[in-house]
């Protein structure tokens, strides 16, 4: 699903975007997109298969001056799923130890990738707490 909904969300976007000639699609991946593990084979095969779409929208709309990107937030986020799983005092220790993503961090990268200059525009990059287990 997360392949046709990229799929779909690409493609209303692009038709709005490429007559002006400009514009960023910027789809949100996981660690799961670039490697699988046991468990999660369906969630790492949308994941992959989200991410190559936008490899592919990437070489398709940017010379339309559409930039297309792809990001991987390998961790914890701070957010209703985390704070339904762990107790306050927990989400808090990790984000005061810098343990978990902060949307407002992971939000300036996305502006950072939108305001890219074209020529040298990034396809996919990587967000992870600073530090983390291996």
């Amino acid at each position: 699903m997360a392949c046709f909904a990229g799929f779909l969300a690409g493609r209303e976007a692009a038709r709005a975007m490429a007559p002006r000639g400009r514009g960023s699609i910027l789809f949100t991946g996981a660690t799961a997109s670039i490697r699988g593990r046991e468990g999660y084979a369906a969630f790492a095969a949308a994941k992959a298969g989200l991410r190559l779409l936008a490899q592919s929208l990437a070489r398709e709309l940017g010379p339309e001056g559409i930039h297309v990107a792809h990001v991987v937030c390998d961790g914890a986020i701070d957010g209703v799923f985390t704070r339904e799983r762990h107790d306050r005092a927990e989400v808090e220790a990790l984000l005061a130890d810098d343990l978990i993503l902060k949307p407002e961090d992971i939000a300036r990268s996305f502006v950072w990738l939108h305001n890219q200059p074209r020529s040298a525009w990034s396809h996919e990059i990587d967000l992870r707490p600073w530090k983390e287990a291996w």
